[in-house]
């Protein structure tokens, strides 16, 4: 009885143990490719499957997430002849895990041959100076080529990077040397044209200063001339309005002789040896000698 019992255990934990392997559970981003009796049955999605125990089996737990490789650097010769070291970075996705899984042996492997191939063969129709400024050329062409020869193998190239190009050693330090020249060429261009500058300013600022400085003088040359004339102006005005003002006061000739012989005393008073009067007034010297003696005492 008690050996029929541990059977009986025996049995049913290797019940449960067939039954619980028999459910499969797919996590999110997997999908598994199943066979049955060896030959491809189905492609199990995300969740929980169940498998008949003992005819079908999982052969192969693809990822569906866009995963990345480096690959190695690969030697390739230019159209000149040029023998460098280039490093490609491959971003692929699996879009089919059954051709995935029966389409190529050791997927990887294969594009990185597939990698290395392309390269050399894009690389030979180029020159070196060519190879070293059209990457994104480079890159274009090799997704191509690449997501084209990858589809019957369900892999998807979304996009092919050229890391790195190396030259040799001599040629680097050429191209070192070519950009130290350029730089300096470059370098004594940007000074001659700030020295050219800054003369070009220096000869306007002069220039401007000039004008500025003939202007000013020009300007006060026409102030100082309109304000003589306008003081010309004004004395004659005053003047001829001191006549008019006298003929219409009616002056007589008694006044008129006043103001003569004040002006003979102011005469008087200059340095002069010798006068000369009108006949009119020789009759009146000895008043305006006495007016002028009258004058200078006081």
């Amino acid at each position: 009885m008690g050996a029929g019992w541990i059977l009986l255990v025996v049995l049913i934990v290797l019940t449960l143990i067939v039954v619980g392997a028999a459910f499969t559970i797919v996590q999110q981003a997997n999908r598994y490719v199943v066979e049955r009796l060896g030959a491809y049955h189905a492609t199990l999605d995300v969740g929980l499957h169940f498998i008949i125990p003992f005819f079908d089996r999982v052969k192969r737990k693809v990822s569906i997430k866009e995963q990345v490789v480096d690959f190695a650097p690969q030697p390739v010769i230019t159209k000149d002849n040029v023998t460098m070291q280039i490093d490609t970075v491959v971003f692929y996705q699996v879009t089919d895990p059954k051709l995935f899984t029966y389409g190529v042996e050791q997927p990887i492997h294969a594009i990185e041959n597939l990698t290395a191939t392309t390269l050399r063969n894009i690389i030979g129709e180029l020159e070196l100076d060519e190879s070293l400024t059209s990457r994104d050329l480079i890159n274009t062409k090799m997704r191509n080529i690449l997501d084209e020869a990858t589809d019957p193998w369900g892999i998807k190239i979304n996009r092919v990077e050229v890391k790195n190009i190396l030259p040799p050693k001599d040629i680097r330090e050429a191209m070192e040397k070519q950009m130290r020249a350029e730089r300096e060429r470059r370098q004594a261009i940007l000074i001659a044209e700030g020295n050219k500058r800054s003369a070009i300013l220096n000869a306007e600022g002069d220039k401007e200063s000039r004008i500025l400085r003939a202007n000013a003088e020009k300007e006060a040359a026409i102030q100082e001339a309109e304000g003589r004339a306008k003081a010309i102006i004004e004395v004659q005005t005053a003047t001829a309005k001191g006549i008019e003002m006298i003929k219409k006061a009616g002056a007589d000739e008694a006044y008129l002789r006043l103001e003569a012989y004040k002006s003979m005393i102011e005469v008087s008073k200059g340095q002069a040896t010798k006068l000369i009067i009108p006949s009119d007034m020789q009759g009146m010297v000895g008043l305006a000698s006495t007016l002028a003696e009258t004058v200078k005492k006081d």
